[in-house]
């Protein structure tokens, strides 16, 4: 076990794409979960539940893989600075779970590497140049066929899960600049802190200032602190919590052992899989719009992806 925790020994391109795919089909299953779980709990029990699964397990891999000193950060305020934009993030994205398809969820995200481009040059200094220009149109019109806010049903709510893609794009940033030497197990304690946190103060709010009837009929998901907790609720989170290791240690390990410009196309297959789930876990399936929207979101973030790899490339080779 404790060999698990070292750094990767060379790049093995093949278990990398093996656990990459393993990754994204796991994160896709565990969201259809938390979707399908949503009309019987609310937001802030069910984080409170899983972040309390999430830290059991994160303690109990840092005994046996070597020591708590393990979920120490380097730097504890960059690495708890970018749990709290995770911990925003992840409430844009499953704050509207209970009205959207998986598919919408997911491509809303996935605006994350638009989100990156725009901000690079401010926040990181890097350029942005006509290909992430590119990318970045190709984005907006994805993001547009997908949501398509020219039909009558559309709703505000579907604009949340971009929110997320924004808030995941600034998680990076702060992992670019300030995290990058940082304990894999550590980052991932520290957003299980914070969800745990945000989870148990949702809780704590809202039982001593509970929103209307009225609010609370229109939103249980996130306008309720404590509904009767039901076993299933329990051992949902128990179950997506061990689902989210897995998926996050596989996509971190994955990135250890090859090169980003050969992963990073493959994790938009994170979408396909969705649409997977959405169709096997509520019979929904993406409509032609949203399909080809898919496809334009994944095309602007594998050029975007590629086009940081080739800048990198050229940037070692001037050193």
């Amino acid at each position: 076990m404790r060999s698990f925790f070292k750094s990767p020994t060379g790049d093995r391109p093949l278990t990398a794409l093996i656990l990459l795919l393993c990754g994204t089909f796991v994160l896709a299953m565990q969201d259809s979960f938390i979707k399908d779980i949503s009309v019987q709990t609310s937001y802030w029990q069910f984080q409170a539940l899983r972040a309390a699964g999430n830290m059991s397990i994160a303690i109990t891999l840092a005994i046996v893989g070597g020591g708590l000193y393990l979920l120490k950060p380097l730097r504890a305020g960059a690495v708890y600075f970018r749990a709290a934009l995770m911990t925003i993030c992840m409430l844009c994205f499953f704050g509207a779970a209970p009205y959207l398809t998986l598919t919408q969820m997911a491509a809303g995200l996935y605006t994350y590497p638009l989100f990156v481009s725009i901000l690079a040059g401010p926040v990181l200094g890097e350029k942005v140049g006509a290909w992430r220009l590119g990318a970045l149109v190709l984005g907006i019109i994805g993001a547009a066929l997908v949501l398509s806010p020219w039909q009558d049903n559309f709703s505000l709510l579907q604009c949340l899960p971009i929110a997320a893609g924004f808030f995941y794009a600034l998680n990076i940033l702060v992992i670019r600049r300030a995290c990058r030497f940082e304990n894999t197990l550590a980052m991932v304690f520290s957003v299980a802190v914070a969800f745990f946190f945000s989870g148990t103060l949702g809780i704590t709010v809202l039982s001593i200032f509970p929103f209307p009837e009225t609010v609370q009929q229109a939103a249980p998901f996130v306008a309720i602190g404590w509904p009767v907790v039901a076993w299933i609720v329990v051992g949902t989170a128990a179950v997506t919590s061990m689902l989210n290791f897995l998926g996050n240690m596989c996509l971190s390990r994955a990135y250890q052992t090859a090169d980003s410009s050969w992963l990073v196309p493959l994790d938009f297959s994170y979408l396909l899989f969705a649409a997977f789930w959405g169709q096997v876990m509520f019979d929904t399936w993406p409509t032609r719009n949203a399909l080809i929207g898919m496809v334009f979101i994944a095309a602007a973030g594998v050029t975007t992806g590629w086009r940081e790899s080739v800048q990198r490339k050229r940037s070692n080779r001037m050193r």
